[in-house]
């Protein structure tokens, strides 16, 4: 596993999301009010929505295009719709944020 500094905690905004790339992939990272960091990928199973942009509610992202909610712990989508994002391990140590990939 590779672990790949992102970015500063101040860089990411409280219950706001912001779009990562390291090389081809696009990550949504999101910090929640209680300062944790959550990395998911960019995209909603329903059809493709840009997550990043998409409203945080506690420990859920909502989809910008259709309201899917989606848990940012494990990456499910929240019933009565069905799918998964990929998750990925995010960690904060001295103020920097690192994603494992």
């Amino acid at each position: 596993m590779m672990r790949v500094e992102v970015g500063t905690i101040e860089q990411l905004p409280k219950r706001l999301g912001k779009c990562v790339r390291i090389g081809a992939l696009e990550l949504a990272l999101f910090r929640t009010g209680e300062d944790r960091v959550y990395a998911v990928e960019n995209r909603c199973p329903h059809r493709g929505g840009d997550l990043s942009q998409g409203i945080v509610s506690g420990e859920f992202v909502f989809c910008p295009l259709h309201d899917w909610k989606i848990c940012l712990k494990d990456g499910r989508v929240q019933a009565p719709d069905e799918g998964c994002v990929k998750t990925y391990r995010a960690a904060v140590k001295d103020g920097l944020v690192y994603v494992e990939l």
